[in-house]
Order: C-alpha cells, then structure tokens, then sequence
C-alpha cells in the first residue's frame, strides 16, 4: 500500500539527491550497501543500547537510499538483473536487523520479553512473506499480494519504535508487533493461495 501511494511522491523529493550522486561518479550498487550498513547500524548498535529513537532516527535517513538507489539505476540504464538481487537481498539483511535490535534490547535492558517474543515472531513471519513471492516468481508466477508488504511492515515498526522511545508507553509496541504478525500470517495465506490457484489454472491447460 505505502509503495502504491509513496513511492512515486518520495521519488519525486530524492531525484535531485540521486543525479548529484550520480554526477560525483558515485555507484548504486555502493549507495545501496552504505544503506543497508547504515540501517543495521542503527538497529544493531542503536537499539540494544535502548536509544530506540535515535536508532530509529537513523536506520529511517538510510532507509530511503533503497529509493536513491533506484532512481540512480535508472538514470544511468543499469536497472538490470544484478541490481534487483543486491537490492533484495540487502532488504532482508535490513529488515532482519531491525526486528533483531527490538529482540536484543527487550530481552536484556527492556525487560519486556512479550515485544521481544512478538518482534522475533514478525520477523520469522516476515522473513516467509518474502520468500513465498521470491519462490513464486522463481517458478514463473506472482505473488505480489498481501496486507503486509515490506514497506507496510518497515514503516509500522519503525514508527511504533520511535514513539517507545520518545515515551509512549510500551504497550503500544507490543499491540502493533502482535497486529504485525497477524498482518504477515494473513499476507503469507493470501500469497500461498494466490500462487495455488496459478498452479492448478496451468496444470488445468497443460492437461487440455
């Protein structure tokens, strides 16, 4: 949903910073790790040490290079295949720190084993909604449905993360972590389906 809405609108606000890096000679392939050293970064130093929004202030000024990166494919034609896996793959190497950095702090100095349990569960159920559209594609179909797509999931994570630490109380976390996880439990059903019935029509026209 956020990509639909969002993403042409942030496309628009980060092109002027792509061409400038794309003038100094600079590599989407770099602008796309330095992002996603910069998320783990702070996920994974940020988060245990329980700035939960400061962390969150940085992984989201490194977040938006996945859109930079993009943009600087395009203007340079290189939006080819190896791009599309580094960006992917790099996506998951973000996300999976992010939820592991709420994990770490709410199991140590937190102290509230509930988000961390709920955190480690989104990021297991996450990490199934990602391969199942991976999978599918592999094999020739399409799975790109769900109530809970990548930037739907980010977005919301990070927000609620944010705001802990600002003050608002903790179970405020623990609510969306728990409606997370049922979103991601729904969107893996929704794409399992999905790819069923593509299944079953081809094999249908296969046996005519």
């Amino acid at each position: 949903m956020l990509n639909k809405y969002a993403r042409a609108l942030f496309a628009a606000i980060f092109t002027p910073v792509a061409a400038l890096l794309v003038r100094l000679k600079v590599s989407p392939d770099a602008v796309t790790i330095i992002g996603t050293l910069g998320v783990a970064a702070g996920a994974l130093i940020g988060y245990p040490l329980g700035e939960l929004f400061w962390g969150t202030v940085v992984i989201t000024v490194f977040v938006f290079s996945d859109i930079i990166d993009g943009l600087m494919a395009r203007m340079l034609g290189r939006s080819g295949k190896w791009g599309a896996f580094l960006d992917s793959t790099l996506d998951r190497v973000g996300d999976g720190a992010v939820f592991a950095g709420i994990v770490i702090w709410f199991y140590t100095g937190g102290n509230n084993h509930l988000i961390a349990a709920m955190a480690l569960t989104c990021l297991v159920l996450g990490s199934i909604v990602s391969y199942s559209k991976a999978r599918a594609e592999g094999l020739g179909m399409s799975a790109n449905v769900g109530i809970a797509e990548r930037s739907d999931r980010l977005v919301v994570v990070l927000v609620a993360t944010g705001l802990v630490g600002l003050g608002i109380p903790e179970a405020v976390l623990a609510v969306v972590l728990v409606l997370l996880a049922l979103a991601s439990l729904v969107t893996v059903f929704q794409r399992v389906a999905t790819v069923r019935s593509q299944a079953l029509a081809a094999e249908s026209l296969n046996g005519q």
